[in-house]
């Protein structure tokens, strides 16, 4: 018996079955969006297919390179669309009264609101999900403070009221992992993307009336919802980076919205003697009394500046004063004066915060305090290790005496600053982003071992680096800018 297929019978098929695919994707979404605050915990996933080693991702040279932990030290299908934050970022109570970096971080149904897919400015190090992280349950919690809510990061209301602004990340690698964090929350994939781009069909003009009109409808689920109109949030544009991909800019053209990360691990003149690998020839050359220039000459062009020092201080170096040798750090062998590091962390942030409280320039500064780190068993060069999955509950974990001397040193500093007179006659709003105990009660959030691409493919015992001190991208980290935000609307 002969069998014709009909060409235009499948392709009719196709069209039918694909139009039932997309309604039933968009009722799923509606029923998921609407009714997501009564889902359990339960639904999180405990873990995740490790991605394919054949499919790729953008990467930036950047994330090409094998960049050590020294050096920065001392797949996943989207979960979720853009969750709706509240639009008055409303508190429970008076959110000038609320002290949002107090609080737990309890279950989040929702998740993230990228993936490592949908985000191509991740770097290498820091995408756990495309290394091969085999757990998902960090993705699922979110920063709860406790006296007041804390509505998500709203990316489209952020770039509105960015619109013909910059800012600026000035610090270490910490403060290029948060820069990107931000990047990824902006740079979404909007939804009539994700709907169509997946389906490999040629299409009629029939079928694209009927995507059309489901786009429509989408558009209407998502006005109901609180969704802006016509949501969409764009690309960034990378626009200049160095020459080790360390400091970077983009920009966001339909907003003409510019973010920057300026690498400058001590904030002040530092002269060092170290590889690409992290590898020192010579003790590094604090100078106390002059700021970075890389970051100075830029620093009005800054509406935003996000300031922070780092875990650098902690390195061995000779502290210089007026261009004559003061002490040290750390210097067994040298006949130099012990000043340690809480000394040059202290006479550098005076001069960051000397600087920026007498520069002629209006706009917000935000000093970040210290990120801790969480090795166990070891340092990140004795083999210590991260291997917990659930944050911490207050009154778990205490902070560790470098962090507590850091922060103590922040907080002292900020608040001289804060009460210059001078600061309020030339219009700077000085604010203190505060994430040292929020992050200090997540564990789980860090690379780990899969700061290597796939660590354990060939021997699941291998001994591998840790990486205890930078953040999974999705993961806590991303909290920060929920925090910034709020801070933006009602601080």
């Amino acid at each position: 018996m002969k069998f014709e297929m009909n060409p235009f019978s499948l392709h009719k098929n196709n069209h039918t079955f694909v139009k039932c695919v997309l309604c039933f994707v968009l009722m799923g979404l509606a029923v998921r969006l609407l009714f997501s605050d009564s889902v359990g915990f339960s639904s999180v996933v405990d873990s995740v297919e490790t991605p394919s080693e054949e499919k790729t991702e953008h990467l930036s040279p950047e994330g090409q390179k094998s960049e050590s932990l020294e050096d920065s030290l001392p797949f996943q299908a989207p979960v979720s669309v853009y969750f709706r934050g509240n639009d008055n970022q409303t508190s429970k109570n008076d959110s000038a009264k609320c002290d949002i970096f107090t609080g737990e971080w309890i279950p989040d149904p929702v998740g993230p609101v990228y993936t490592n897919e949908s985000c191509h400015n991740i770097e290498f190090h820091q995408n756990c999900m495309r290394n091969g992280r085999p757990d998902s349950g960090f993705l699922y919690w979110r920063w709860n403070p406790s006296d007041c809510e804390l509505p998500r990061f709203n990316p489209a209301r952020f770039l509105d009221l960015m619109r013909n602004k910059s800012w600026g990340f000035i610090g270490d690698s910490i403060s290029r992992n948060h820069v990107q964090s931000l990047l990824c929350i902006l740079s979404q994939i909007p939804f009539e993307v994700a709907a169509t781009e997946d389906f490999g069909f040629i299409v009629d003009d029939s079928f694209k009336f009927s995507v059309t009109f489901l786009h429509l409808e989408a558009e209407k689920l998502f006005s109901k919802l609180g969704f802006p109109p016509n949501y969409h949030v764009e690309e960034a544009v990378e626009v200049y980076h160095d020459e080790e991909y360390r400091s970077k800019r983009w920009h966001f053209p339909s907003h003409n919205f510019t973010l920057s990360v300026i690498w400058t691990p001590f904030l002040v003149k530092a002269d060092v003697f170290e590889d690409i690998n992290g590898v020192s020839s010579s003790d590094i050359l604090l100078h106390l009394d002059k700021l970075d220039e890389k970051w100075t000459q830029q620093y009005k062009s800054f509406d935003y500046a996000v300031i922070a020092g780092g875990k650098w201080f902690l390195k061995t170096a000779i502290y210089y004063l007026n261009d004559t040798v003061l002490g040290c750090h750390y210097c067994p062998g040298r006949n130099l004066t012990e000043l340690g590091f809480e000394y040059a962390y202290r006479k550098s942030l005076q001069l960051v915060l000397n600087f920026v409280s007498r520069t002629d320039r209006k706009g917000f500064v935000f000093l970040r305090t210290t990120t801790p780190d969480h090795f166990e068993n070891g340092e990140w060069f004795s083999g210590g290790t991260c291997k917990r999955m659930v944050p911490f509950k207050e009154g778990e974990i205490d902070m560790g005496d470098v962090d507590r001397i850091m922060r103590d040193v922040e907080l002292e500093e900020f608040e001289k600053a804060a009460k210059d007179v001078v600061t309020e006659e030339r219009g700077l709003v000085l604010k203190l982003l505060d994430t040292t105990q929020l992050s200090l009660l997540r564990p789980d959030g860090h690379p780990g071992p899969y700061r290597h691409f796939q660590p354990f493919a060939e021997d699941r015992n291998a001994t591998v680096q840790n990486d205890c001190l930078h953040w999974c991208l999705p993961g806590p980290i991303d909290s920060w800018n929920d925090l910034v935000m709020e801070m933006l609307v009602n601080g």
